[in-house]
């Protein structure tokens, strides 16, 4: 990812509230489900770890097997995330909304 859209994405990113926290019993196979249906829905996405940096890090090594999915910024127990649509949905995708671009 060339450093000019990760700009951008953290710029967007940064008005964004966490859509999945993932709690005490670490990283689940329904917590990993509703972190692929958020990213389908909205490109981009906020993820918070609540626990210990090796919470944050098991999240981090789960999505790095998830397909063009990529971590634009770790800041504390907050993960920004961004896999493109194939096809995006107008009116969920955080990179389409003019109040948040």
């Amino acid at each position: 990812m060339d450093l000019k859209l990760r700009k951008q994405l953290r710029a967007i990113g940064h008005q964004l509230q966490p859509v999945v926290t993932v709690g005490g019993n670490g990283i689940s196979e329904s917590v990993v489900a509703e972190i692929r249906r958020a990213l389908d829905d909205h490109e981009l996405i906020k993820i918070k770890v609540a626990g210990s940096r090796d919470d944050r890090y098991d999240v981090e090594i789960a999505l790095a097997d998830f397909e063009a999915t990529e971590i634009v910024q770790a800041i504390g127990g907050t993960l920004l995330v961004y896999r493109p649509a194939a096809k995006p949905k107008t009116g969920l995708s955080n990179l389409s909304r003019p109040h948040l671009a």
